[in-house]
C-alpha cells in the first residue's frame, strides 16, 4: 500500500493543518487521536471523511485548514539526521541530470532521504535507486522518513551502507547506470567509479557547497578525458509580497545552499573537440586537503544524542505509517504514537 495524494481523508493519512497565525501541524489520523495546542483541541475524526481543502474548527471554535502535505512540505519537516538537499536545489538536479521515468540511477550520501524521495518519484517503479550512505544511523533516519512518506519501503530503493567508490562496482554492472547524483564532502574521490558504472551519455551531478569544492570537482572531471566539458550553476529563490498594490520582494530569502555541477559520460574511446580556456590550476597539494575537513565547509555538525532522538522521531512515524497500511481501512493500530510537531509557516535557509 501506498500514500493517498488525494480523495476524503482517513484514519492514517498525514494531514497538514494551518491554524492561527499561519503556524503548520502536521499529524497522522488516528481513531483516538486528538491535537492539543493552547488554542483548544482539534479531535482526529473530525477531519475524517472531508476532501483536502477543508475548514475545521476545534473546541474553541479556531479555524484550520487541512491538506495532504505536499512532497516539498515534508521534506522540509521531517526528522533530519543530515542536512537535506532544499526543494530548490532537488527541482534543479531533476532537470538538470534528466532523471526520466525508468531510470537507474545512484545517489550518495543519503542523508536524511529527501532527495531520494524526489528521485523516486521520478523515475517511477519502473525504475531503480541505489543510495550510498557511510552512517547507518542516517540511513536509518533517511529508510523511516522514505516510509513514511510513501507507507512502504519502495522495492525498487537499495540503500548501501558503505563507500560509493568501493562498493558501487559490487552494486551495480559497469556501465548500467543512467544517472550519478553526489552529495558529499569530496565528490572527486568518486568520479573514477562513477565514469566506470555511468551508460555512455549518462550524467553525472555533483551538489557542493563551497566555490573550492566547486573549482576541485570541475578541474578532476575534465583531467579524467572522460566526460563533457562540466557546467555550473547555483539557485537562488526570491519570494514576493503580493497584495492589493503592495507588490514587493519578500524581506527573507532561500539564498545560497550548494552549487550543482554535472558533465555526461563520452562513449569509449571518444575525444571531445578541443575547448579554448584560460590556463587553470589543475594540481594540487597534499595541503589543499584540509580545506575539506568536517565543519569546514559548512556541512551541518549534530551531536550524537541528537541523532539518537531523530533516528527514534523517523521510526515512530514509519511505524505509523506501516501500522496504517496493514489494517483494513488504512486504520492504526491503538498504539500507534501520535506525531505533531509546530513548524514556522516560512521556509528559511
Amino acid at each position: 500500500m501506498t500514500a493517498r495524494m488525494s480523495g476524503p481523508f482517513r484514519f492514517g493519512d498525514r494531514v497538514q493543518l494551518t491554524g492561527p497565525k499561519a503556524r503548520l501541524h502536521t499529524i497522522t489520523l488516528r481513531e483516538d487521536g486528538e491535537l492539543h495546542t493552547h488554542h483548544g483541541v482539534l479531535r482526529h475524526g473530525d477531519l475524517v471523511g472531508l476532501p483536502d481543502g477543508s475548514v475545521v474548527a476545534n473546541s474553541s471554535g479556531h479555524e484550520y485548514l487541512a491538506l495532504r502535505p505536499l512532497l516539498r512540505d515534508f521534506v522540509m519537516s521531517m526528522p533530519r539526521g543530515a542536512a537535506i538537499v532544499y526543494p530548490k536545489d532537488a527541482a534543479q538536479i531533476l532537470a538538470q541530470a534528466d532523471v526520466f521515468a525508468g531510470a537507474t540511477v545512484v545517489e550518495a550520501g543519503v542523508g536524511s532521504g529527501a532527495l531520494s524521495l524526489w528521485l523516486l518519484r521520478a523515475i517511477g517503479p519502473a525504475g531503480r535507486l541505489v543510495s550510498f550512505e557511510r552512517r547507518e544511523d542516517f540511513a536509518a533516519v533517511a529508510r523511516a522518513n522514505v516510509e513514511t512518506f510513501v507507507g512502504e519501503l519502495p522495492a525498487n530503493w537499495d540503500v548501501v551502507v558503505g563507500d560509493l567508490a568501493e562498493d558501487l562496482p559490487h552494486a551495480v554492472a559497469p556501465a548500467s547506470v543512467d544517472r550519478v547524483v553526489l552529495d558529499m564532502l569530496a565528490p572527486w574521490e568518486c568520479i573514477d567509479a562513477v565514469a566506470e558504472a555511468l551508460t555512455p551519455g549518462g550524467v553525472v551531478v555533483c551538489y557542493v557547497a563551497t566555490a573550492t569544492q566547486l573549482s576541485r570537482v570541475a578541474e578532476y572531471i575534465r583531467s579524467t578525458g572522460l566526460f563533457t566539458d562540466p557546467d555550473a550553476n547555483e539557485t537562488m529563490v526570491r519570494g514576493w509580497h503580493v497584495e492589493g498594490l503592495a507588490v514587493r520582494p519578500d524581506h527573507r530569502m532561500v539564498a545560497h545552499t550548494g552549487f550543482l555541477i554535472w558533465a555526461r559520460r563520452l562513449a569509449p574511446g571518444a575525444v571531445p573537440p578541443e575547448v579554448k580556456r584560460r590556463a587553470s590550476k589543475t594540481s594540487f597539494s597534499d595541503e589543499d586537503v584540509e580545506l575539506w575537513t568536517p565543519g569546514a565547509v559548512g556541512d551541518r555538525q549534530i551531536t550524537d544524542k541528537n541523532l539518537r532522538k531523530r533516528v527514534r522521531e523517523a521510526e515512530r512515524a514509519a511505524e505509523g505509517a506501516r501500522q496504517a497500511a496493514e489494517l483494513p481501512g488504512g486504520e492504526p493500530a491503538d498504539e500507534a504514537p501520535e506525531e505533531a510537531a509546530s513548524r514556522p509557516s516560512s521556509e528559511s535557509a
